[in-house]
């Protein structure tokens, strides 16, 4: 570790890593991320991995897509496996009103060049993925390139990539204070102090400690997230082909293929916040026991669209915490009266 860099990102996450990959890959080498634990520490390492292709803001959906043209670029790049499983996927809406707007969204889409989606029947749909029941639903979207990935393994892509432009990775260092100077910033961690022009807040978890550290009061907090995957589903085990991500609008979950079996994770409805002030800095690799009873609503549905889960067995249970905006979006960019920031 060094006493000065260009750039210092806090968290080793999927967003910390990436954007240490960027900044070194456009050239700016003296660079480095800080992590108080290890890579994937937080919340990366248990997420589910679905890649989306499509969002409600146009912007994001671009982003994304550039995203998805990336990832095989950094598993080269890198030497590391992603674990890229690229589905196709599909989008199901279950009301007019959202079979009008996913019909809206399919034209802005074409409109901004996103052009490798189109809209299917519910017919066409259940051929797409034949362990989903068509009842209720009225249409769908399906986009070429979504699909999923091993979360881990991108993070170690990501940083390896980094590394290899002359980008440096500091694990096991947990940043203690920030202090605002008249050339940049200063870094207090446990390892010493690191000057820097620039800082970028990439704690995930840890996010709302790391903005009070300059400050600043960021909006933001954990919530829980389930999903869970089955034991081998033997309608998907018949197939020759791998079903698609499914997400079910109306039905607030979202599917993948786990090998033989399913992955089903919830929107869920009735949320539950977590560390309202941030995790506390010794969390990192727990989860939390699965609460059935606080998502039973959107469990039922779940079922109801994907009858062959009344045979089978769940083989693991994932309730993790997710760093989540009011509306969702990622805060980006720079923060108002904290130059370099």
């Amino acid at each position: 570790m060094k006493s000065h860099y260009r750039v210092v990102v806090i968290g080793g996450g999927v967003v910390g890593a990436s954007v240490l990959y960027h900044l070194a890959k456009m050239g700016w080498t003296d660079v480095a991320l800080v992590e108080r634990s290890v890579l994937t520490a937080g919340s990366s390492w248990h997420a589910a991995g679905g890649i989306h292709a499509l969002n409600a803001d146009p912007n994001i959906a671009q982003l994304q897509a550039y995203t998805i043209d990336l990832l095989s670029e950094i598993e080269k790049e890198s030497g590391q496996s992603i674990g890229l499983h690229m589905t196709g996927g599909l989008t199901m809406a279950g009301t007019p009103d959202r079979w009008e707007w996913l019909q809206s969204a399919y034209r802005t889409f074409q409109s901004i060049g996103i052009e490798d989606c189109r809209l299917v029947t519910v017919e066409e749909a259940v051929e797409l993925n034949p362990i989903m029941s068509g009842d209720g639903l009225l249409g769908g979207m399906w986009a070429d390139r979504e699909g999923y990935i091993d979360t881990t393994g991108t993070v170690h892509a990501y940083a390896g990539a980094a590394k290899k432009y002359g980008a440096e990775v500091i694990e096991h260092n947990r940043v203690l204070e920030l202090n605002q100077t008249l050339e940049g910033w200063e870094v207090v961690t446990e390892k010493g102090t690191i000057s820097c022009e620039h800082v970028v807040n990439a704690a995930g978890l840890w996010a709302k400690q790391v903005g009070r550290m300059a400050g600043i009061e960021l909006p933001v907090s954990p919530l829980k997230h389930h999903y869970f995957v089955t034991d081998t589903v033997p309608e998907l085990a018949d197939l020759d082909f791998e079903v698609p991500m499914t997400v079910d609008l109306e039905g607030f979950t979202y599917t993948r293929q786990d090998q033989n079996g399913l992955l089903l994770g919830i929107y869920e409805v009735n949320t539950e916040h977590w560390a309202m002030d941030g995790a506390p800095w010794d969390y990192g690799m727990e989860l939390f026991q699965e609460q059935t009873d606080r998502i039973e609503n959107e469990l039922m549905m779940g079922y109801g669209r994907y009858p062959a889960l009344e045979n089978v067995g769940i083989k693991t249970w994932v309730n993790g915490a997710f760093t989540f905006s009011p509306d969702g979006n990622p805060l980006v960019g720079p923060v108002p009266g904290k130059r370099g920031y």
